[in-house]
């Protein structure tokens, strides 16, 4: 229609002006952020002395057993409910709560909605409302045709030293519930290929693909989505970047077939202190760590990098694999980057920093950095590995951005002014990776 032909317009006047045009995919629902604890009271659901991980949740029972499990670790997650009754029940039981928020949620439309903020021209694979798509960000174009309903996914946030019946949590995060069964088949992915190819993006970024953790596929299903996807990422020239944007995965079978069909065709990655692990235990061919320190030592972080990177570009690299040349770790309390040398990806040292300072804007939810209101819970020093004998980096205060060489990479650490009055961790990731991603493309 005409909002397509004045894409099209603006976007041949946009790349003849130099503007960058990433295309962002998949995933869009409205988020009802709420506070955790007061919405399972509201909603009868009483605190559980039994803390277990359910790969989702098909009862009360569940629901409090695996919150229970989550919250005092402070670790995202995110679940299927399987029982509708009991998803109307808590969707219910928002419409009474005092501070209770509505907003556009989904990997991909948090990212677009990022990339446009910083000046790009974007493409996004999603299906959302029209009411949804009226708080996009103008630069932002939707493959899919409106829908009358979206789907709807409950976040649960909670504060650090929140308590629930014994529990207290040990850091700010959320837990996210959904009944979604739109998002989890990646249906704009077809009008997303057909789009893609014309507009010729300057990244693809791949995200949303956690809503396929444990959702009840038919026999055959989940497989046919994935080689699509596998195919529509072997479609982009060699020269464009593909960044996939990992989020909470639990189910094993899951995690293997995305590093056959995604995480092999990729050049860079962004994922939290939560999936790094998550990731590497799946890659040495263990069981997944569904639950890991909250409060990661830089050390750490930077070792089990060095080893993702060195696996996953060990791996046999003939045919139609794309070496990994860019992996972004973000926690709570830095931000750590790592790019092969010789890469196209460029300002490491300045998107390490922009990513920091996203991460604080975004959790307190000002544009202003407010010292009054954050903390630095980095330390003053840290060691580059755990290996005896490493080299110990002091944090500067006048140049923050730590960088270095090492081997074939270069990594550039940064610390976080930690947010100390929160009022959002949901879609923290996702702005801090596509506020990175901008300065490196």
């Amino acid at each position: 229609g005409s909002r397509t032909e004045m894409w099209r317009r603006r976007l041949v006047l946009r790349r003849f002006r130099g503007v960058l045009v990433p295309a962002a995919g998949f995933g869009g629902c409205l988020d009802i952020v709420a506070d955790g604890v007061a919405l399972l009271k509201k909603a009868g659901i009483k605190p559980s002395k039994n803390p277990v991980h359910h790969n989702y949740i098909t009862s009360a029972e569940q629901l409090a057993e695996s919150f229970a499990y989550f919250f005092p670790a402070g670790a995202a997650s995110e679940r299927f409910i399987s029982n509708e009754t009991l998803f109307r029940k808590l969707v219910k039981a928002t419409q009474s709560l005092p501070r209770v928020r509505w907003s556009l949620g989904g990997n991909a439309p948090v990212m677009a909605n990022r990339l446009a903020k910083e000046g790009c021209e974007v493409l996004m694979g999603s299906r959302l409302t029209p009411d949804l798509i009226e708080v996009l960000q103008e630069h932002v174009t939707v493959t899919s045709k409106p829908v009358v309903e979206t789907d709807i996914h409950l976040i649960l946030e909670y504060s650090t030293g929140a308590k629930w019946g014994k529990f207290v949590s040990r850091r700010a995060n959320r837990f996210i519930v959904h009944h979604d069964s739109s998002n989890p088949i990646l249906e704009s992915l077809e009008d997303f290929q057909s789009q893609l190819q014309q507009f010729k993006p300057s990244l693809l970024i791949i995200s949303g693909l956690q809503m396929m953790d444990n959702f009840p596929f038919r026999p055959g299903h989940l497989e046919e989505r994935l080689r699509l996807l596998q195919n529509l990422m072997l479609s982009i020239d060699s020269t464009t970047g593909i960044h996939f944007e990992m989020a909470s995965f639990v189910d094993n079978s899951l995690l293997n077939k995305l590093f056959t069909r995604v995480i092999s065709h990729v050049d860079s990655l962004g994922m939290n202190e939560q999936e790094l692990p998550n990731l590497l235990s799946m890659l040495k061919g263990s069981n997944i760590t569904i639950l890991s320190d909250p409060y990661p030592r830089v050390a750490n972080v930077l070792d089990q990098m060095r080893d993702v990177y060195r696996i996953l570009n060990s791996q046999d690299l003939t045919g139609t694999h794309r070496r990994l040349t860019r992996l972004h770790v973000h926690t709570l309390a830095f931000q750590a980057i790592i790019i092969a040398k010789g890469s196209s990806w460029r300002n490491t040292m300045s998107a390490t920093a922009k990513a920091s300072l996203t991460a604080n804007r975004h959790v307190c939810g000002s544009p202003n950095i407010d010292t009054s209101k954050a903390k630095l819970i980095m330390d003053d020093s840290f060691s580059v590995s755990r290996e005896q004998g490493s080299k110990k980096i002091p944090l500067k205060e006048n140049r923050p951005v730590s960088c270095w060489e090492e081997y074939d990479y270069e990594i550039c650490v940064a610390p976080v002014l930690v947010c100390t009055e929160v009022y959002q961790t949901v879609g923290g990731g996702d702005n801090v990776s596509a506020a990175s991603l901008v300065l490196q493309i």
